[in-house]
Protein backbone atom coordinates (compact mmCIF):
# COMPACT_ATOMS: atom_id res chain seq x y z
CA UNK A 1 0.00 0.00 0.00
CA UNK A 2 1.16 3.55 -0.74
CA UNK A 3 2.77 5.71 1.98
CA UNK A 4 3.44 8.76 2.65
CA UNK A 5 5.99 11.07 4.52
CA UNK A 6 2.90 12.55 7.05
CA UNK A 7 2.14 10.55 9.92
CA UNK A 8 -1.72 10.70 10.45
CA UNK A 9 -2.62 11.27 14.56
CA UNK A 10 -5.49 10.14 16.09
CA UNK A 11 -7.11 6.51 17.85
CA UNK A 12 -7.40 3.60 15.89
CA UNK A 13 -10.68 2.49 14.98
CA UNK A 14 -12.31 -0.84 15.57
CA UNK A 15 -13.61 -2.98 12.65
CA UNK A 16 -16.92 -1.80 11.42
CA UNK A 17 -19.57 -1.83 9.11
CA UNK A 18 -19.63 1.69 7.29
CA UNK A 19 -23.25 1.58 5.49
CA UNK A 20 -23.56 4.27 3.04
CA UNK A 21 -27.24 5.21 1.87
CA UNK A 22 -26.94 7.20 -1.39
CA UNK A 23 -23.31 5.22 -2.24
CA UNK A 24 -23.63 6.10 -6.10
CA UNK A 25 -24.07 9.53 -5.25
CA UNK A 26 -21.32 12.53 -5.66
CA UNK A 27 -20.83 12.92 -1.83
CA UNK A 28 -19.71 9.41 -1.49
CA UNK A 29 -17.34 10.12 -4.52
CA UNK A 30 -16.09 13.44 -4.02
CA UNK A 31 -15.82 13.20 -0.16
CA UNK A 32 -16.67 10.40 1.94
CA UNK A 33 -14.85 7.76 -0.66
CA UNK A 34 -11.40 9.86 -0.62
CA UNK A 35 -11.94 10.14 3.60
CA UNK A 36 -11.59 6.76 3.96
CA UNK A 37 -9.22 5.97 2.19
CA UNK A 38 -6.53 8.59 3.76
CA UNK A 39 -7.58 6.88 6.97
CA UNK A 40 -6.93 3.39 5.55
CA UNK A 41 -3.24 4.71 4.38
CA UNK A 42 -2.65 6.22 7.67
CA UNK A 43 -4.05 2.97 9.77
CA UNK A 44 -7.01 4.85 11.29
CA UNK A 45 -9.27 2.75 9.77
CA UNK A 46 -9.23 -0.69 10.78
CA UNK A 47 -8.48 -2.26 7.48
CA UNK A 48 -10.99 -5.61 8.65
CA UNK A 49 -13.62 -2.98 8.06
CA UNK A 50 -16.39 -3.34 5.22
CA UNK A 51 -17.68 -0.32 3.35
CA UNK A 52 -21.45 -1.29 2.35
CA UNK A 53 -23.46 0.95 -0.43
CA UNK A 54 -26.57 1.13 -0.27
CA UNK A 55 -28.71 2.54 -3.91
CA UNK A 56 -29.91 0.89 -7.06
CA UNK A 57 -30.29 0.87 -10.66
CA UNK A 58 -26.52 0.22 -11.05
CA UNK A 59 -24.23 -3.39 -10.74
CA UNK A 60 -21.32 -3.30 -8.68
CA UNK A 61 -18.89 -3.12 -11.35
CA UNK A 62 -20.24 -0.27 -12.39
CA UNK A 63 -20.78 1.73 -8.69
CA UNK A 64 -16.67 0.63 -8.30
CA UNK A 65 -15.73 1.84 -11.41
CA UNK A 66 -17.48 4.96 -10.70
CA UNK A 67 -16.02 5.60 -7.50
CA UNK A 68 -12.73 4.63 -8.49
CA UNK A 69 -13.07 7.51 -11.73
CA UNK A 70 -14.30 9.99 -8.36
CA UNK A 71 -11.37 9.93 -6.65
CA UNK A 72 -9.13 10.29 -10.02
CA UNK A 73 -10.88 13.16 -10.61
CA UNK A 74 -11.96 14.65 -7.46
CA UNK A 75 -8.46 13.89 -5.48
CA UNK A 76 -5.85 14.08 -8.05
CA UNK A 77 -3.49 14.71 -4.62
CA UNK A 78 -4.32 11.16 -3.32
CA UNK A 79 -1.87 9.61 -6.08
CA UNK A 80 -3.76 6.74 -5.83
CA UNK A 81 -2.21 3.66 -7.12
CA UNK A 82 -3.47 0.20 -8.90
CA UNK A 83 -2.52 -1.97 -5.71
CA UNK A 84 -3.76 0.22 -3.05
CA UNK A 85 -7.31 0.82 -4.53
CA UNK A 86 -7.26 -2.70 -5.11
CA UNK A 87 -6.82 -3.01 -1.43
CA UNK A 88 -9.33 -0.94 -0.99
CA UNK A 89 -11.40 -1.90 -3.30
CA UNK A 90 -11.60 -5.65 -1.38
CA UNK A 91 -13.09 -3.62 1.52
CA UNK A 92 -16.38 -2.63 -0.77
CA UNK A 93 -19.77 -4.26 -0.42
CA UNK A 94 -23.48 -3.50 -2.04
CA UNK A 95 -26.66 -3.99 -1.61
CA UNK A 96 -29.52 -2.80 -3.98
CA UNK A 97 -32.66 -1.60 -3.39
CA UNK A 98 -35.37 1.27 -2.73
CA UNK A 99 -35.22 2.92 1.08
CA UNK A 100 -38.80 2.26 1.24
CA UNK A 101 -38.90 -1.26 0.95
CA UNK A 102 -38.35 -3.55 3.90
CA UNK A 103 -36.55 -5.96 1.72
CA UNK A 104 -33.83 -3.44 1.35
CA UNK A 105 -32.91 -3.81 4.94
CA UNK A 106 -33.00 -7.21 4.90
CA UNK A 107 -30.39 -7.81 2.43
CA UNK A 108 -28.58 -4.79 4.49
CA UNK A 109 -28.76 -7.00 7.77
CA UNK A 110 -27.47 -9.99 5.63
CA UNK A 111 -24.50 -8.21 4.60
CA UNK A 112 -23.41 -6.88 8.17
CA UNK A 113 -20.25 -8.59 9.28
CA UNK A 114 -19.58 -10.05 12.78
CA UNK A 115 -15.41 -8.17 12.48
CA UNK A 116 -13.57 -9.46 15.71
CA UNK A 117 -16.10 -9.13 18.70
CA UNK A 118 -18.76 -7.05 17.45
CA UNK A 119 -21.22 -6.01 14.74
CA UNK A 120 -20.45 -2.56 14.80
CA UNK A 121 -22.14 -0.49 12.29
CA UNK A 122 -21.92 3.25 11.29
CA UNK A 123 -25.49 4.02 9.01
CA UNK A 124 -24.19 7.26 6.52
CA UNK A 125 -27.19 9.25 5.32
CA UNK A 126 -25.95 10.54 1.80
CA UNK A 127 -28.86 11.54 0.55
CA UNK A 128 -31.72 14.29 0.46
CA UNK A 129 -33.11 15.23 3.58
CA UNK A 130 -36.69 13.75 3.13
CA UNK A 131 -35.08 10.50 3.35
CA UNK A 132 -33.66 10.62 6.68
CA UNK A 133 -36.98 9.48 8.86
CA UNK A 134 -37.47 6.78 6.26
CA UNK A 135 -33.74 5.02 6.82
CA UNK A 136 -33.82 5.11 10.73
CA UNK A 137 -37.41 3.98 10.08
CA UNK A 138 -36.09 0.79 8.25
CA UNK A 139 -32.98 0.18 10.91
CA UNK A 140 -35.49 0.68 13.46
CA UNK A 141 -37.90 -2.04 12.28
CA UNK A 142 -35.68 -4.79 11.91
CA UNK A 143 -33.35 -4.11 15.22
CA UNK A 144 -30.36 -2.92 13.17
CA UNK A 145 -30.09 0.27 15.44
CA UNK A 146 -29.74 -1.58 18.61
CA UNK A 147 -26.88 -1.67 20.05
CA UNK A 148 -26.72 -5.47 21.28
CA UNK A 149 -24.01 -6.56 19.70
CA UNK A 150 -21.74 -3.93 18.90
CA UNK A 151 -22.38 0.14 18.22
CA UNK A 152 -24.71 1.57 16.21
CA UNK A 153 -24.16 5.12 15.24
CA UNK A 154 -26.33 7.38 12.26
CA UNK A 155 -24.87 10.15 10.56
CA UNK A 156 -27.25 13.01 9.40
CA UNK A 157 -25.87 15.39 6.67
CA UNK A 158 -27.13 19.10 6.49
CA UNK A 159 -29.57 20.37 5.64
CA UNK A 160 -30.83 19.57 9.43
CA UNK A 161 -34.64 20.68 9.11
CA UNK A 162 -35.23 24.34 6.24
CA UNK A 163 -36.50 26.33 9.69
CA UNK A 164 -37.45 25.96 13.26
CA UNK A 165 -40.78 23.62 12.78
CA UNK A 166 -39.29 21.62 10.47
CA UNK A 167 -36.37 20.82 12.65
CA UNK A 168 -38.33 20.17 15.42
CA UNK A 169 -40.46 17.54 13.74
CA UNK A 170 -37.13 15.98 12.18
CA UNK A 171 -35.73 15.35 15.61
CA UNK A 172 -38.77 14.31 17.14
CA UNK A 173 -39.16 11.73 14.45
CA UNK A 174 -35.42 10.92 14.65
CA UNK A 175 -35.73 10.44 18.95
CA UNK A 176 -38.52 8.11 18.77
CA UNK A 177 -36.41 5.38 16.31
CA UNK A 178 -32.68 6.06 17.83
CA UNK A 179 -31.09 7.09 21.30
CA UNK A 180 -29.55 10.91 21.05
CA UNK A 181 -26.68 9.38 21.44
CA UNK A 182 -26.78 7.87 18.27
CA UNK A 183 -27.51 10.29 16.28
CA UNK A 184 -24.17 12.41 14.29
CA UNK A 185 -25.29 15.84 13.03
CA UNK A 186 -22.35 16.21 10.71
CA UNK A 187 -21.01 19.96 9.83
CA UNK A 188 -18.37 19.47 7.77
CA UNK A 189 -17.08 22.97 8.57
CA UNK A 190 -16.72 22.13 12.09
CA UNK A 191 -14.69 19.12 10.80
CA UNK A 192 -11.74 22.02 9.44
CA UNK A 193 -8.70 21.01 11.84
CA UNK A 194 -8.36 25.42 11.69
CA UNK A 195 -11.65 25.81 13.45
CA UNK A 196 -11.21 22.85 16.07
CA UNK A 197 -7.75 24.77 16.92
CA UNK A 198 -10.05 27.70 18.05
CA UNK A 199 -10.46 25.71 21.21
CA UNK A 200 -6.47 25.39 21.68
CA UNK A 201 -5.51 28.72 20.59
CA UNK A 202 -8.21 30.42 23.63
CA UNK A 203 -7.89 27.48 25.99
CA UNK A 204 -4.31 26.78 26.19
CA UNK A 205 -2.79 29.87 25.82
CA UNK A 206 -3.07 32.27 29.01
CA UNK A 207 -2.11 35.53 26.67
CA UNK A 208 -5.66 35.17 25.24
CA UNK A 209 -8.15 34.93 28.12
CA UNK A 210 -7.45 38.14 29.55
CA UNK A 211 -8.28 40.16 26.33
CA UNK A 212 -11.41 37.96 25.39
CA UNK A 213 -14.02 39.90 26.74
CA UNK A 214 -16.18 43.24 25.55
CA UNK A 215 -13.31 45.61 27.86
CA UNK A 216 -11.05 44.85 25.15
CA UNK A 217 -13.07 43.48 22.13
CA UNK A 218 -14.73 45.87 19.90
CA UNK A 219 -16.03 43.41 17.55
CA UNK A 220 -15.58 39.75 15.80
CA UNK A 221 -16.45 39.17 11.83
CA UNK A 222 -16.49 35.77 10.65
CA UNK A 223 -16.68 35.10 7.35
CA UNK A 224 -16.68 32.73 4.68
CA UNK A 225 -16.39 34.05 1.12
CA UNK A 226 -16.68 32.37 -2.06
CA UNK A 227 -15.88 32.63 -5.48
CA UNK A 228 -17.85 29.49 -7.05
CA UNK A 229 -21.18 30.54 -8.28
CA UNK A 230 -23.82 27.38 -7.08
CA UNK A 231 -22.13 25.22 -9.55
CA UNK A 232 -25.03 21.75 -9.91
CA UNK A 233 -26.86 22.93 -6.71
CA UNK A 234 -29.51 25.13 -7.95
CA UNK A 235 -32.41 22.76 -7.21
CA UNK A 236 -31.03 23.30 -3.44
CA UNK A 237 -29.71 26.22 -3.27
CA UNK A 238 -33.20 28.10 -4.62
CA UNK A 239 -34.97 26.44 -1.38
CA UNK A 240 -32.15 27.95 0.65
CA UNK A 241 -29.69 30.61 -0.19
CA UNK A 242 -26.93 31.63 1.96
CA UNK A 243 -28.76 31.94 5.26
CA UNK A 244 -29.78 28.63 5.64
CA UNK A 245 -26.73 27.30 3.72
CA UNK A 246 -24.21 28.50 5.71
CA UNK A 247 -25.38 31.61 8.60
CA UNK A 248 -27.46 28.82 10.40
CA UNK A 249 -25.60 26.03 10.37
CA UNK A 250 -21.30 26.72 9.18
CA UNK A 251 -20.80 30.40 10.78
CA UNK A 252 -23.01 30.36 13.80
CA UNK A 253 -21.75 26.69 14.98
CA UNK A 254 -18.16 28.58 14.56
CA UNK A 255 -19.75 31.73 16.81
CA UNK A 256 -19.99 29.40 19.41
CA UNK A 257 -16.92 27.82 19.72
CA UNK A 258 -15.19 32.08 19.78
CA UNK A 259 -18.17 32.82 22.37
CA UNK A 260 -18.36 30.41 24.61
CA UNK A 261 -17.12 29.53 28.79
CA UNK A 262 -14.22 27.29 29.34
CA UNK A 263 -16.11 23.81 29.58
CA UNK A 264 -15.25 21.99 32.93
CA UNK A 265 -13.67 19.27 30.75
CA UNK A 266 -13.13 18.49 27.63
CA UNK A 267 -15.52 15.75 26.54
CA UNK A 268 -18.45 16.58 23.93
CA UNK A 269 -21.32 16.69 26.37
CA UNK A 270 -19.22 19.61 28.56
CA UNK A 271 -17.84 21.25 25.46
CA UNK A 272 -21.50 21.22 23.66
CA UNK A 273 -23.67 22.76 27.15
CA UNK A 274 -21.60 26.05 26.74
CA UNK A 275 -22.03 26.04 22.79
CA UNK A 276 -25.74 26.06 23.76
CA UNK A 277 -25.18 28.76 26.13
CA UNK A 278 -23.86 31.13 24.16
CA UNK A 279 -26.70 30.40 21.71
CA UNK A 280 -29.45 30.82 24.32
CA UNK A 281 -28.34 34.35 25.10
CA UNK A 282 -28.61 35.59 21.38
CA UNK A 283 -30.29 38.85 21.19
CA UNK A 284 -34.02 37.79 20.02
CA UNK A 285 -34.77 40.00 16.39
CA UNK A 286 -37.73 42.27 16.48
CA UNK A 287 -39.41 42.37 13.04
CA UNK A 288 -38.28 45.76 12.97
CA UNK A 289 -34.71 44.95 13.88
CA UNK A 290 -34.25 42.71 10.97
CA UNK A 291 -33.32 45.33 8.48
CA UNK A 292 -30.85 46.79 10.45
CA UNK A 293 -29.28 43.73 11.48
CA UNK A 294 -29.48 41.53 8.21
CA UNK A 295 -28.21 42.38 4.46
CA UNK A 296 -29.58 40.04 1.65
CA UNK A 297 -28.00 40.31 -2.14
CA UNK A 298 -27.09 38.32 -5.03
CA UNK A 299 -24.65 37.86 -7.56
CA UNK A 300 -25.09 39.78 -10.89
CA UNK A 301 -22.73 39.24 -13.99
CA UNK A 302 -19.26 40.37 -13.95
CA UNK A 303 -15.30 38.92 -14.19
CA UNK A 304 -13.87 37.09 -11.97
CA UNK A 305 -10.06 35.73 -12.75
CA UNK A 306 -10.10 37.48 -16.17
CA UNK A 307 -13.13 35.43 -17.26
CA UNK A 308 -16.88 36.53 -17.54
CA UNK A 309 -19.37 34.97 -15.15
CA UNK A 310 -22.80 35.26 -15.46
CA UNK A 311 -25.60 36.25 -13.35
CA UNK A 312 -27.62 34.02 -10.30
CA UNK A 313 -30.99 34.66 -12.54
CA UNK A 314 -28.96 33.08 -15.44
CA UNK A 315 -27.95 29.76 -14.15
CA UNK A 316 -29.42 26.50 -15.02
CA UNK A 317 -32.53 25.59 -12.81
CA UNK A 318 -32.29 29.48 -11.61
CA UNK A 319 -35.93 31.41 -11.88
CA UNK A 320 -34.99 34.43 -13.92
CA UNK A 321 -37.23 36.41 -11.38
CA UNK A 322 -35.45 34.75 -8.42
CA UNK A 323 -34.81 36.83 -5.31
CA UNK A 324 -32.61 34.23 -3.33
CA UNK A 325 -29.57 35.81 -1.42
CA UNK A 326 -26.05 34.75 -2.23
CA UNK A 327 -24.74 37.22 -0.36
CA UNK A 328 -25.87 37.33 3.28
CA UNK A 329 -24.31 39.29 6.57
CA UNK A 330 -26.14 39.36 10.07
CA UNK A 331 -25.43 41.17 13.23
CA UNK A 332 -25.19 39.66 16.35
CA UNK A 333 -25.62 40.71 19.57
CA UNK A 334 -24.81 38.10 22.19
CA UNK A 335 -26.12 39.27 25.71
CA UNK A 336 -24.05 38.11 28.25
CA UNK A 337 -21.61 39.25 31.14
CA UNK A 338 -18.81 38.48 28.49
CA UNK A 339 -19.68 39.88 24.99
CA UNK A 340 -22.80 42.62 26.50
CA UNK A 341 -22.38 45.54 23.63
CA UNK A 342 -19.47 43.61 21.15
CA UNK A 343 -21.35 42.83 18.12
CA UNK A 344 -20.89 39.69 15.88
CA UNK A 345 -20.79 39.78 11.85
CA UNK A 346 -21.38 37.12 10.41
CA UNK A 347 -21.13 37.13 6.69
CA UNK A 348 -21.17 34.57 3.37
CA UNK A 349 -21.04 35.17 -0.05
CA UNK A 350 -20.32 33.59 -3.54
CA UNK A 351 -18.31 34.84 -6.28
CA UNK A 352 -16.92 37.56 -4.06
CA UNK A 353 -12.98 37.93 -5.55
CA UNK A 354 -11.88 35.13 -3.27
CA UNK A 355 -12.25 32.03 -1.71
CA UNK A 356 -11.49 32.30 2.33
CA UNK A 357 -12.75 31.99 5.32
CA UNK A 358 -11.69 33.75 8.54
CA UNK A 359 -12.40 34.76 11.85
CA UNK A 360 -11.24 38.62 12.71
CA UNK A 361 -11.11 39.68 16.71
CA UNK A 362 -11.33 43.52 15.78
CA UNK A 363 -9.61 45.41 19.49
CA UNK A 364 -10.57 48.44 20.34
CA UNK A 365 -8.56 51.99 19.94
CA UNK A 366 -6.47 53.38 22.25
CA UNK A 367 -7.91 55.92 24.56
CA UNK A 368 -5.77 58.83 23.28
CA UNK A 369 -3.57 59.26 20.07
CA UNK A 370 -0.50 60.17 21.64
CA UNK A 371 1.89 60.40 18.25
CA UNK A 372 1.38 63.51 15.68
CA UNK A 373 -2.39 64.52 15.45
CA UNK A 374 -1.88 65.40 11.91
CA UNK A 375 -0.40 61.87 11.16
CA UNK A 376 -2.64 58.78 9.71
CA UNK A 377 -4.38 57.75 12.98
CA UNK A 378 -3.31 54.30 13.99
CA UNK A 379 -4.65 51.62 12.46
CA UNK A 380 -7.09 48.71 14.37
CA UNK A 381 -5.46 46.26 15.97
CA UNK A 382 -6.61 42.41 14.81
CA UNK A 383 -6.17 39.16 15.45
CA UNK A 384 -6.85 36.87 12.23
CA UNK A 385 -7.60 33.55 12.60
CA UNK A 386 -7.54 31.97 8.66
CA UNK A 387 -10.01 29.17 8.54
CA UNK A 388 -9.06 28.87 4.88
CA UNK A 389 -6.98 28.50 2.66
CA UNK A 390 -3.46 28.83 4.43
CA UNK A 391 -4.75 28.30 7.83
CA UNK A 392 -3.17 29.96 10.57
CA UNK A 393 -3.15 33.30 12.72
CA UNK A 394 -2.10 36.70 11.93
CA UNK A 395 -1.32 39.68 14.48
CA UNK A 396 -2.27 43.18 12.84
CA UNK A 397 -0.60 45.65 14.74
CA UNK A 398 0.96 49.47 14.15
CA UNK A 399 4.98 50.39 14.37
CA UNK A 400 6.72 53.74 13.65
CA UNK A 401 7.65 54.28 9.97
CA UNK A 402 11.59 54.22 9.32
CA UNK A 403 13.04 57.93 9.20
CA UNK A 404 12.62 61.08 11.14
CA UNK A 405 8.57 60.57 11.76
CA UNK A 406 6.45 59.12 14.39
CA UNK A 407 3.98 58.34 11.83
CA UNK A 408 3.10 54.69 11.91
CA UNK A 409 2.20 51.81 9.85
CA UNK A 410 0.61 48.31 9.53
CA UNK A 411 3.12 45.41 11.00
CA UNK A 412 1.76 41.60 10.14
CA UNK A 413 3.23 39.14 12.41
CA UNK A 414 1.76 35.76 10.68
CA UNK A 415 1.75 32.13 12.25
CA UNK A 416 0.87 29.20 9.52
CA UNK A 417 -0.67 26.48 11.07
CA UNK A 418 1.31 23.85 9.08
CA UNK A 419 4.65 24.18 7.56
CA UNK A 420 7.20 22.57 5.92
CA UNK A 421 4.57 20.96 3.52
CA UNK A 422 2.64 19.26 6.65
CA UNK A 423 -0.48 17.49 5.71
CA UNK A 424 -4.05 18.83 7.10
CA UNK A 425 -6.64 16.48 7.27
CA UNK A 426 -9.64 16.93 5.50
CA UNK A 427 -12.92 17.92 7.21
CA UNK A 428 -14.29 14.41 6.26
CA UNK A 429 -11.57 12.31 7.72
CA UNK A 430 -11.81 14.10 11.08
CA UNK A 431 -15.86 13.47 11.20
CA UNK A 432 -15.37 10.01 9.84
CA UNK A 433 -12.62 8.81 12.64
CA UNK A 434 -14.58 10.83 15.72
CA UNK A 435 -18.09 8.92 14.36
CA UNK A 436 -16.56 5.56 14.38
CA UNK A 437 -14.80 6.29 17.94
CA UNK A 438 -17.77 8.24 19.33
CA UNK A 439 -16.91 11.29 19.69
CA UNK A 440 -19.48 13.54 19.14
CA UNK A 441 -17.59 16.63 20.10
CA UNK A 442 -17.91 18.34 16.49
CA UNK A 443 -21.56 17.28 16.26
CA UNK A 444 -24.33 19.11 16.76
CA UNK A 445 -26.94 17.99 19.42
CA UNK A 446 -30.77 18.16 19.17
CA UNK A 447 -31.01 21.36 20.87
CA UNK A 448 -28.17 23.86 19.35
CA UNK A 449 -29.90 22.99 16.06
CA UNK A 450 -33.37 24.15 16.94
CA UNK A 451 -32.10 26.99 19.24
CA UNK A 452 -29.84 28.31 15.91
CA UNK A 453 -33.40 27.68 13.44
CA UNK A 454 -35.87 30.06 16.22
CA UNK A 455 -32.59 32.80 16.09
CA UNK A 456 -32.87 33.08 12.72
CA UNK A 457 -36.85 32.48 12.40
CA UNK A 458 -37.57 36.56 12.74
CA UNK A 459 -35.34 37.22 9.37
CA UNK A 460 -36.20 34.36 7.31
CA UNK A 461 -40.37 35.64 8.43
CA UNK A 462 -39.20 38.90 7.26
CA UNK A 463 -37.44 37.84 3.96
CA UNK A 464 -40.20 35.74 2.93
CA UNK A 465 -42.53 38.09 1.15
CA UNK A 466 -39.42 39.87 -1.07
CA UNK A 467 -39.73 40.61 -4.48
CA UNK A 468 -36.53 41.90 -5.12
CA UNK A 469 -33.29 41.99 -3.82
CA UNK A 470 -30.27 43.79 -4.28
CA UNK A 471 -27.36 42.82 -7.12
CA UNK A 472 -23.53 42.72 -6.83
CA UNK A 473 -21.33 42.67 -9.46
CA UNK A 474 -19.44 39.66 -9.25
CA UNK A 475 -15.96 39.12 -8.71
CA UNK A 476 -16.24 42.48 -6.33
CA UNK A 477 -16.49 43.60 -2.88
CA UNK A 478 -19.74 45.50 -4.06
CA UNK A 479 -22.53 44.89 -1.36
CA UNK A 480 -23.50 48.41 -0.21
CA UNK A 481 -25.25 47.76 2.85
CA UNK A 482 -22.88 45.74 4.53
CA UNK A 483 -21.32 48.85 5.93
CA UNK A 484 -24.59 49.55 7.75
CA UNK A 485 -23.49 46.48 9.61
CA UNK A 486 -20.65 47.95 11.05
CA UNK A 487 -21.92 51.37 12.06
CA UNK A 488 -19.89 52.11 14.49
CA UNK A 489 -17.57 49.09 14.35
CA UNK A 490 -13.94 50.25 14.60
CA UNK A 491 -12.36 49.61 11.29
CA UNK A 492 -15.17 48.99 9.03
CA UNK A 493 -15.64 45.69 6.91
CA UNK A 494 -12.87 43.23 6.70
CA UNK A 495 -12.40 42.11 3.33
CA UNK A 496 -9.95 39.51 3.08
CA UNK A 497 -6.43 39.72 1.13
Amino acid sequence: MKTTEHVCLGEPTEPTNIVIFGAAGDLTKRKLIPALIKMLRCGLLHPQSKVIGVFKDRTYEEWVESLHQGVVQYTPCLNIEETEWKTFSSMLKMVSGDLQEESTYLSLADSLEDLGEHKNAMFYCAVPPRWYTTIAAGLHQLGLSEEKDGFRRVVIEKPFGMDLESAQQLNKDLQELLDESQIYRIDHYLGKESVQNLLVYRFANGILEPLWNRNFIDHIQISAAESIGIEYRANYYEKSGALRDMIQSHLMQVMTLVAMEPPVEYTADAIRDEKIKVLRAVRVFEPEDVSENAVAAQYGAGTLDEETVKAYVTEDDVSPDSVTETFTGVRFHIDNWRWQGVPFILWTGKRLPKRVSEIVIRFRKPPFNLFDSHATPPLANSLVFRVHPDEGISLRMNAKMPGLTTDTQRMVMRAPYAENGEDVSDAYEVLLHDVLNGDATLFSRADEVEESWSIIKPILEAWKARISIARYRSGSWDVSDMEKLLTNCVGGWHKPS
